[in-house]
């Protein structure tokens, strides 16, 4: 490893090259803050990447919104800021495996930058209708998980789907995140009250709670509680406030669908 930022150094010794390396930082953070990872690991990473291509004294602020990456004793500041976040935990373990490969002198600059461009450009994980699948099936075991009656299954599975699949339609069509959730939780009302209506649900509640789950800020929250611990304030109770926000919006939503009944 000692011989591969010895070569680097010998080579790239300038302020060129901390530029790039000042740019692949910022990439790696960018992915990794977009895609659900907590404020810590992602200025670890940038630091670790950093200090990997014998590029020290590297700074880094980063909030749910921006990212600040600064070198010390060079004329190096890279700024981006991050308009969407969502959840996708793949990429997440791709930066990572990277980052160690870095650390292990295994991964050049250039080849890096062009791994890194890969993932950031790669589309969602999974398609949409897996989604969807998904979202149903874990809908019809969190109705049993909350004690919920056998005969509500088809419904906390319709439920859910029909409210993974409004998420993911309402977002494409309006850029607003707590508008898609709020709509997609009226359509899960909507369905439990018709189910109920027509004999084939029996306990609204439980098809409901089932059906909104998959909804249900689970990593905003679990980061905020991290980022808190950790010490980083600003991050943490900026997610903390999506996540509420979030819920409140699913139960808003739910409730919307109530009165409307």
């Amino acid at each position: 490893m000692n011989g591969f930022l010895e070569k680097f150094q010998k080579k790239d010794g300038t302020e060129g090259f901390v530029h790039e390396v000042a740019a692949v930082c910022v990439l790696a953070g960018k992915i990794l803050l977009q895609n659900g990872a907590e404020t810590f690991r992602v200025e670890d990473t940038m630091n670790r990447i950093a200090n990997s291509y014998a590029v020290h004294d590297a700074q880094s602020f980063v909030t749910p919104t921006g990212i600040i990456f600064s070198i010390e004793n060079h004329d190096v500041t890279q700024l981006i800021r991050i308009s969407e976040r969502g959840t996708n935990l793949r990429k997440v373990t791709q930066v990572n495996t990277l980052s160690r490969k870095v650390a292990q002198g295994e991964v050049n600059l250039t080849e890096l930058q062009r791994l890194l461009v890969h993932i950031d450009r790669s589309t969602t994980a999974y398609p949409d209708w897996l989604q969807i699948l998904a979202a149903a099936i874990a809908s019809s075991c969190f109705l049993l998980m909350f004690l919920g009656k056998w005969q509500d299954l088809l419904p906390a599975f319709i439920a859910g789907g029909a409210g993974q699949g409004g998420m993911i339609y309402f977002h494409k069509l309006v850029k607003v995140k707590f508008f898609s959730e709020f709509m997609s939780s009226i359509v899960i009302g909507l369905i439990a009250l018709a189910s109920v209506k027509i004999g084939i649900g029996f306990e609204i509640n439980k098809i409901i709670i089932g059906a909104v789950m998959p909804l249900v800020p689970g990593v905003p929250i679990t980061n905020a509680i991290r980022d808190i611990m950790a010490g980083d304030l600003v991050s943490g109770l900026s997610k903390s406030a999506e996540a509420m926000l979030t819920a409140f919006a699913v139960g808003i939503g739910v409730t919307a669908a109530l009165v409307l009944d």
